[in-house]
Order: C-alpha cells, then structure tokens, then sequence
C-alpha cells in the first residue's frame, strides 16, 4: 500500500511530467504562430493539387455518377482557407525587414521546423478527402493512409482499393508525386514565394538531405525547377508507356505518378498483377529502376555532360546491385525447391526462364527503389525464408542519393565500405595516409561521420521501432519488416502486413508508430530528430 509519502512524490513527479508538456505544447504553437505565412503559403500550395483532384472527381460525377466531389471540395476550401488565416496571422511577424541576424537564425533552425512541420501538416489536412468520403471513419487510419501517401511508403489500410471512386485513387496518387521529389522542392519550384535566398537554400537541403544531391543552378530556386522538369518529363513518359499496354488513360497517370515517386499506391488492390501484363511488368521495372537514380544525373545526360553520368560511382554500384540481386534471385527459384528444409511454396514460384528473370527483376526494382508494386507471383512470404533475407536488405539499402527511392542510400553504404576499408589497411600501413574517394571526389572525415553516425541512429530507430511494434502485438518476424518498411519508405511489410494483405488490423499504436517512422525515414532522420530535440530540450525557436 502507498503512504503519503509515496502518494506525495507521485503527485508531485507527475505534476511536473504534465506542466513540461503544457509548456512543450505552448512552445510548438507558438512555433508554428512565428512561422504561420511559410506554412500557410504551403497550405494553399496543397489545396491547390486538391483542387486539381476535385476537377477529376467532377469529370467522373458526370461520367459515372461517383460522389466523391463533395468530400474533395469541401477538403479544399477547408485547405485554402486555413492556409489564408495562417498567412494573415503570420504577416505582422514577417513584415518587418529582415536583418542579418534573423537571417543567421533562420538558417541555423528554421528550416528543420518549417520542413518538419510541413509534411505533418501535409498529412494532416491530406486525410481529410478520406474521412470525409467515408472511405475510412477514424483519423487513426486516416493519417497513416495520408502519411503513407506523401512519404511514398506505399502501406495501405485499404482493403477495397476496386470499389473507391476515381477522385479518391486520384488523390492517393497525387499525394504519393508531391511527397516523390519533395513539397518543398515541389513549392519553390511552382511558387517563389518566399524573398530571401537563405530560405530557400536551408529548406531545400533540410528535405533534399542525401549527400548525393548536385546544386544544378547558382540559384536554388532554379535548381528546383529544373528537377521537377525532369520529374514531370519522366512521369509523362511513363504514363505514356503504361498507356501503350493494357492500362486505360486514368490508370496510366495514376501509376505514372506512383512509379516515379517510388510510391506503390495502385489503382486496383492487385497492383499491377490486376494487368497480368509482362508487358507493364517491363516498363513497370524499367521506370522504377530509373526512379531510383539521382536526379542531378539525368540533368547532366540531357545536358550533353553524359560523362558525368557514366563516371558516377554510386550509379555504377546501384545498377551493380541490382545486377547481383537479379542474379541471386533467379538462382534462388531455381535452387530453392531443392532443399527441402527450406519451407518454401513452390507452387508459387515462376516456371520458365523468362518469367524467373522477369519476376526477379520485377522484385529487386521494387523493393530496392521501395516502390513495391506487386506483380504475379510476387509473394516473399510465400517463396520461403530465404527470399526474405535478400529482400530485408534491399529494403534497407534503397537506391541512389537525390532520387525518390527511401532506404539508407547507396552513397552512404558506399563510403562506409570504403571507410572500413581504409581502417584494415591503416592496420597493415600505421604511417599511410588512406583518404575516401567517390567519383573521384575526395570525402572528408566530417562528411564520414556524418555517414557514420547516420547508420547508427538509423539502426537505433529500427530497433525501437521493433520493440514498439512489439509492445503493440505484432509477432517479432512482423515487427523487424514493418519497422524497416516504414522507415526505409518501402510498403510491406511480413505475414500479416506481407505483400497479399494491409495494415488494417494493425493495432492503432502500431499505426501511430509507423506513421512517424515513415516521416523520419522520409526526412532522413536528421531534419526531424534536430526539430523536436529543441522543442524537448526546451530550445526556442
């Protein structure tokens, strides 16, 4: 039994745990109050693709009678008109005129916030068309639906994806091509609203934070342009392709934006397996495999600097994993049934060279860009626990630096190998002096550590995320790919999450943890941890 003095230490403890949490909420809205006309701008840039949305809602009410317009309306003007009451009570805060020293300030902090803050919001007000249409009835499951949509992870909780209206599949696609290439580089690009260069320079490299990124104009502004020409150009080639197959004009745009922002999101619960097209698996993996390279690269081809395109390391190492994981893949069917210890489904399995190759390949292009579209036969869970041990990897790994894919990059695993191999031949060379060279292009120690101490707090991440999941029901096996899935963005996750099912009996805390693992895998890692650090430390913005 407690006596008073226990009962008075524990009014007292947690008194204090509540005051530093109304002192933490008071913080982060009077935060967002300073910030208010950034994020508000931002708003009306989201409503302005929800309109968009709610013209092809219009087309298919009159079409097909779908009701879907009302829902997607309503979440516009609600958008727009919370973005212009931010603006209106951000601008005595921005009007005056900015010195040096709040120059300084905002590019040692602000940008964390605003990108923080703006993809939250994003998916705040993005499940709106969701809730509102009935096509999910708590917000649990609509925020993870929204939240898996702009960070282009591709987990869903939908389990009747056929039976929703065009408006409501359009806009699980749009949100999956504005959270490809980033919002905010999205925004600059489409809407130069904001005055000062130093703006534009920290939030662009606070959500464009993979070190592969290339600074492809002296104004940062054009850089932004010049990679969303590049991304629309692809998109509509795409969707082009996917239009010459089996694919009607909707479906083709639909999976054109969700190819090349690595996002996954179908318009069928079947992905592109509904086609049973080897024609759509082809493209399918051929543009996912392209969506995977760094962007800068593609600027740099069509530019006529092709040899800096052949002369990139990380290029050469990702189409040589791919290579390797295509290799391994096909050898793996092939031997798999064999061993007979393995618990394998052989009756899923592809017969035939051609379909082995073509399933191996779809598979790796998938994962490794964590677009994880499904195609025939494409169930690791059913191969057997071997495949799972390659498509864990690939998972993690990701693809190229500056391009949509999520995972940890393979300019990163690059300098780590390289890293580490400097150290053994240190060992074998005390007075050697070894440096780290990508693309001929010597790292320095800083930008090491960086690297270093990135896969480290990304393995911390991971394995709390396993233990949340964990605490929230899930079977360990289950755990370790779902907190993969949503913090390296790739989609499914194992057994009851696998490839063939949703996250809809996911428990609610299990959703709440993916969701937020999903935007610090999106962020990569840095950008948020740096946000809410300060605002836990007590740290004013």
């Amino acid at each position: 039994m407690f006596n008073v003095h226990d009962s008075l230490f524990f009014v007292k403890y947690y008194s204090q745990i509540l005051k530093n949490v109304v002192l933490l909420l008071a913080e982060l809205f009077e935060v967002i109050f300073m910030k208010a006309r950034i994020i508000g701008l931002l708003l009306l840039f989201e409503a302005l693709f929800m309109l968009l949305t709610s013209l092809v809602s219009l087309y298919y009410f009159y079409k097909c009678g779908e009701g879907d317009v009302v829902a997607l309306t309503i979440s516009t003007i609600i958008t727009a008109i919370s973005g212009f009451i931010l603006i209106s009570a951000g601008r005595d805060t921005n009007s005056k005129k900015p010195n040096k020293q709040d120059i300084e300030n905002f590019e040692t902090k602000d940008s964390f916030f605003i990108v923080t803050i703006t993809w939250i919001v994003f998916a705040v007000f993005g499940m709106l068309p969701f809730l509102l249409n009935g096509t999910v009835d708590n917000v649990t499951d609509a925020f993870f639906e929204a939240m898996s949509g702009f960070t282009t992870t591709g987990s869903t909780i939908l389990n009747n994806i056929d039976e929703q209206p065009h408006g409501i599949l359009f806009w699980r696609s749009m949100m999956q091509w504005l959270g490809g290439l980033g919002i905010i580089v999205l925004f600059l690009a489409i809407m130069p609203a904001l005055n000062r260069n130093s703006n534009k320079v920290m939030m662009f490299s606070a959500e464009m934070s993979g070190i592969g990124v290339k600074k492809l104009h002296p104004k940062m502004m054009m850089t932004a342009r010049k990679l969303l020409g590049i991304y629309v150009v692809l998109t509509i080639l795409c969707s082009f392709m996917y239009w010459l197959g089996p694919m009607n004009v909707f479906d083709a745009v639909c999976h054109g934006m969700t190819t090349l922002s690595s996002g996954g999101f179908s318009t069928h619960q079947a992905s592109i397996s509904y086609y049973n097209s080897p024609y759509i698996e082809y493209v399918a993996s051929f543009f996912m495999l392209a969506s995977g390279v760094n962007f800068s690269l593609y600027y740099f081809l069509f530019t006529g600097q092709g040899v800096l395109f052949r002369q990139n390391e990380e290029l050469r190492w990702y189409l040589g994993a791919v290579f390797l994981m295509t290799v391994i893949m096909i050898a793996l069917f092939h031997f798999a049934p064999r061993v007979e210890t393995l618990l394998t489904n052989v009756d899923s399995y592809p017969e035939g060279f051609e379909n082995r190759f073509r399933t191996s390949l779809f598979h790796v292009a998938s994962i490794i860009t964590s677009t994880c579209f499904q195609a025939n036969n494409f169930d690791y869970d059913q191969w057997g626990s071997l495949f799972l041990i390659p498509t864990f990897i690939m998972m993690a790994s990701g693809a190229c630096a500056g391009s949509t894919s999520g995972g940890i990059k393979i300019i990163r695993e690059v300098i780590s190998i390289k890293s580490i191999n400097n150290i053994f031949r240190h060992l074998l060379h005390p007075n050697a002096m070894f440096t780290v060279k990508v693309s001929n292009e010597v790292i320095d120690d800083e930008k090491t550590r960086r690297v270093i101490n990135f896969l480290i707090i990304f393995f911390l991440l991971y394995v709390m995320g396993v233990l949340l999941f964990v605490i929230s029901g899930s079977p360990l096996q289950e755990s370790m790919f779902n907190s993969i899935s949503a913090l390296g963005n790739s989609g499914p996750g194992s057994g009851s999450t696998g490839p063939s099912f949703s996250f809809s009996e996911m428990s609610n805390m299990g959703k709440w943890t993916m969701s937020m693992l999903m935007m610090v895998g999106r962020l990569e890692i840095y950008t948020v941890l740096v946000t809410f650090l300060r605002l836990f430390r007590g740290q004013r913005y």
